[in-house]
C-alpha cells in the first residue's frame, strides 16, 4: 500500500524522498558520533553504538516532524515523540544484536586483508557492521513510522 503509493502520488514521493534525506543526516550523525565516540574517545563500541543511536534519532524525529511531515499535526507532539521512541528502540534492539554479531567477524575480516595499510587494522569492520545493522533498521523505522507514527498524514 505505502510501496505503491510511493509511486503514484507525487506527495508520498517526496515524503519517501525527504525520509532518505533525514536518514541520510541521521547516518551521519550516528557515524560521526560513533565514531567520536568509539575511535578518538575510547568507548566500548556497543555501547558507543547504543548512544550514536540516541543522538540519531533525536536528529531523525525532528527533521522528520518538521520537514518530512509537517502536515503531521493532529497528533500531540508529545504522542508523536512517544511513538517514534517505540520505533526507534525496537530499532535499536533489532541493530544492536545485527552489530555485535558482526562487529569482531568483521575486524577480523579486514585485518587479515592486505593492502589496508593506510588504515588502522579494525577501523573498517567495525563501520561495515553498524552500516549493515543501520541498512535493516532503515527500512524498519520508514515503514512502522509510516503506518503507525506519521498515519495522520493523507
Amino acid at each position: 500500500m505505502i510501496l505503491t503509493s510511493i509511486l503514484k502520488d507525487p506527495r508520498e514521493r517526496t515524503r519517501f524522498t525527504r525520509f532518505a534525506v533525514v536518514g541520510i543526516i541521521g547516518a551521519v550523525v550516528d557515524f560521526g558520533t560513533y565514531t567520536v565516540l568509539h575511535d578518538v574517545i575510547g568507548v566500548l563500541a556497543v555501547t558507543a553504538s547504543i548512544l550514536s543511536f540516541i543522538a540519531a534519532i533525536i536528529s531523525n524525529f525532528t527533521w522528520n516532524r518538521y520537514w518530512t511531515y509537517p502536515d503531521s499535526r493532529t497528533k500531540q507532539v508529545s504522542r508523536q515523540v512517544l511513538q517514534f521512541i517505540v520505533v526507534s528502540v525496537v530499532g535499536l534492539a533489532i541493530r544492536t544484536p545485527i552489530f555485535a554479531l558482526l562487529e569482531k567477524p568483521l575486524d577480523s575480516l579486514f585485518l587479515s586483508l592486505p593492502g589496508l595499510p593506510f588504515l588502522p587494522g579494525d577501523f573498517l569492520g567495525d563501520k561495515v557492521a553498524l552500516a549493515i545493522a543501520v541498512i535493516v533498521v532503515m527500512f524498519w523505522n520508514f515503514f512502522i513510522n509510516r503506518y503507525w507514527t506519521y498515519n495522520d498524514v493523507e
